[in-house]
């Protein structure tokens, strides 16, 4: 699935009750799931981790990101363009 793809598919989905939360708390809900995929990343570094739930964890991270954009009004495939197409901006790596 490409990034538009996918963001289409979140809008299509979640649009309704998402916008009606607001950016603010689903910035919040967003941050809990960062927190969630640090907890994987680290039981991953000591050896216990669950690559099923590290990679759901990534997927829930990316749909909550996705959300946001929804939101706002930001088409992700479009600011990843803007910012890393054709190398990306001078002196960015």
């Amino acid at each position: 699935m490409r990034i538009d793809e996918f963001q289409k598919f979140i809008r299509d989905r979640y649009f309704e009750t998402d916008s009606a939360r607001g950016p603010e708390a689903t910035f919040l809900w967003f941050s809990e799931e960062v927190g969630e995929l640090a907890h994987a990343l680290g039981r991953r570094h000591r050896g216990d981790g669950d690559q099923a739930n590290l990679e759901q964890e990534f997927a829930d991270v990316l749909a909550w990101l996705t959300t946001l954009a929804n939101i706002t009004g930001v088409d992700l495939t479009q600011a990843i363009e803007a910012k890393y197409g054709d190398g990306g901006p001078a002196g960015t790596k």
